[in-house]
């Protein structure tokens, strides 16, 4: 493929060394400093198969608007837009283009959610197993909690009859029997570890997803990139081991 690149941190520039090892071609790289927005942007990224961004919260849905005109698929790794997902995809629709996004692009993280979605489900009926979430990240992360710290309570919240709600922080007094709590660390260089527990007297499970590198993160968007080059429509990462893999 032929990749343009928007974003030039830790995650852009593991993306952009994978590319090269895997043999794809970089046409341009843009960093918040030289990406120019507008027609100049859509001009800049003419020549490539797939946008990847892995920019910030504020730029996000600039970069899809220009990016959707100019007709490109585009691989959305910048987190802390989602309330504007709506608007993304009328978006998207109406220049008939297509765009992934996922709070997290590992496959490891995929594979997290759905043992996530079995666990809380067979735990549903049995009310002394009490979930919750801990997630870590390097010191530098800029949103708290993390967009997969708040799709984990997503599942459980929608897998268990007893959980309506997620708790994030350190909320002063107790948090309500129905609400998930979803605790952050930001120390060290962590590249990122999610963990899910359910808690009981007796016993305690929990399962746990720790990132080594950047790397499953990287080799995630350029396999969404691979698939979303000749398509159309809005698809969350997850979506595409929907349709690819046997359920």
């Amino acid at each position: 493929m032929k990749l343009a690149l928007l974003g030039s941190g830790r995650m852009g520039r593991e993306v952009e060394r994978l590319a090269h090892a895997t043999g794809h071609e970089i046409v341009v790289s843009l960093d918040s400093q030289t990406n120019p927005g507008g027609d100049a942007l859509r001009d800049a990224v003419a020549d490539a198969d797939v946008v990847v961004d892995f920019t910030r919260p504020e730029a996000a849905l600039r970069n899809i608007e220009d990016v959707a005109r100019a007709g490109l698929p585009m691989v959305v790794g910048t987190t802390g837009w989602y309330d504007e997902i709506n608007k993304v995809r009328e978006i998207v629709r109406a220049q008939d283009t297509g765009l992934v996004w996922a709070a997290n692009f590992s496959i490891g993280a995929q594979a997290l959610l759905r043992l996530v979605e079995h666990a809380a489900k067979f735990l549903d009926r049995f009310e002394e197993y009490d979930p919750y979430v801990v997630e870590h990240h390097h010191r530098g992360k800029r949103d708290t909690p993390s967009g997969t710290g708040l799709r984990l309570a997503e599942k459980i919240i929608a897998s268990m009859s007893r959980k309506d709600q997620s708790l994030s922080g350190n909320p002063e007094g107790r948090i309500p029997l129905r609400a998930v709590h979803v605790a952050s660390v930001r120390a060290g260089e962590a590249f990122g570890q999610h963990k899910v527990g359910f808690d009981a007297a007796a016993e305690s499970i929990e399962l746990t997803h720790t990132a080594r590198s950047r790397e499953g993160f990287a080799r995630g968007a350029l396999y969404a990139a691979e698939w979303i080059r000749q398509r159309t429509g809005v698809f969350e990462f997850s979506e595409l081991f929907e349709q690819v893999l046997p359920q």
